[in-house]
């Protein structure tokens, strides 16, 4: 599993250039990656979703939502 939403974005990015611009990059050399322009668009996007649940931008832990356990209680 890939989450982590600053690599995640950058994926989704190419997905979403590759998507919009379909038609214009039929005729350069990127024709040969058009196919998986939808795999590269949804893996990007569920990347940005576990990223945020995992906290974690470019594997570096960010505390966005807080924590459900009381980390201040010593035994």
């Amino acid at each position: 599993m890939f989450g982590d939403y600053g690599h995640g974005s950058l994926i989704l990015l190419v997905g979403l250039i590759l998507t919009f611009f379909n038609d214009y990059l039929k005729k350069t050399a990127f024709a040969p990656v058009l196919p998986m322009r939808y795999v590269l668009l949804m893996m990007g996007m569920s990347s940005v979703y576990n990223g945020l649940i995992y906290n974690e931008f470019f594997a570096i832990p960010n505390d966005w939502f807080g924590s459900c356990y009381d980390l201040s209680v010593r035994n």
